[in-house]
């Protein structure tokens, strides 16, 4: 196997870790916040998105994708990505609980929607160009 090969496999390999750990601070806040303070699907899960979102940015940029490039770009580009899914998913959920599916297994399901095509546009959109650019990569 091509080192670049196993290279990108490794960074598709820390991502998962990584946003296995962001879906554990979104589902705990999503429980909480849909436990004790409203059984509403969308404001669940809109605050819990938001905190795994900035979880999952700060980590894998220093982490998996080691990029010096701009954070405001990179935030910005991350922040687009979400203007589309966070709608769509949103809207989506709250139809699908309205219609009767459990809220659990709707978050779930999109969480699996968002860590692939979230992982698929952070690789080759925001840091196409800059992956291991970072000083810490250079070690």
């Amino acid at each position: 196997m091509k080192k670049e090969t196993v290279k990108e496999l490794l960074r598709a390999l820390k991502f998962l870790i990584i946003s296995i750990s962001a879906g554990l601070v979104q589902i705990g806040s999503f429980t909480l916040i849909f436990e004790l303070i409203t059984d509403n699907y969308w404001v669940a899960h809109l605050t819990s998105l938001l905190l795994s979102v900035i979880w999952n940015f700060t980590i894998n940029r220093k982490v998996t994708f080691k990029s010096s490039n701009n954070v405001k770009v990179a935030m910005l580009l991350v922040l687009a990505f979400y203007a589309v899914f966070t709608p769509v998913s949103t809207i989506l959920g709250e139809l699908a609980t309205d219609l009767g599916a459990n809220g659990y297994l709707v978050e779930a399901l999109t969480m699996v929607a968002n860590f692939v095509l979230e992982f698929l546009y952070t690789r080759f959109v925001v840091y196409r160009n800059s992956c291991d650019t970072a000083p810490s990569a250079k070690k």
